[in-house]
């Protein structure tokens, strides 16, 4: 059973910093893909970043060059560095792992961009 379990969300001022943490635990394929989702009230649930067991990465345009996707496959942890901050990314943050033959989320971590 593979579980992920999201941690640094909160709320932080327009043009700061977070950074949110992942960390998987279980049997994880080492081929695969962990990625960070949003949702915000009202709308679909989107793909923000991903980022491949072989090193590919993806972004959602509206946080090109805001957002930086990292992993430690040593500790199966994916990180998210959120930089200038918008109210608009205002969403709950969850962490996915994608397997063949699998795919887990987690609890999900709240990010509120406010003054």
């Amino acid at each position: 059973q593979v579980q992920l379990v999201e941690s640094g969300g909160g709320l932080v001022q327009p043009g700061g910093p977070l950074r949110l943490s992942c960390a998987a635990s279980g049997r994880i394929a080492s081929i695969n893909v962990m990625a960070w989702y949003r949702q915000a009230p009202g709308k679909q649930r989107e793909l923000v970043a991903a980022l491949t067991s072989g090193g590919r990465i993806n972004y959602v345009d509206s946080v090109k060059g805001r957002f930086t996707i990292s992993r430690d496959n040593a500790k199966n942890t994916v990180y998210l560095q959120l930089n200038s901050l918008k109210p608009e990314d205002t969403a709950v943050y969850y962490c996915n792992l994608a397997i063949i033959g699998g795919d887990y989320w987690g609890q999900g971590t709240q990010v509120t961009v406010s003054s």
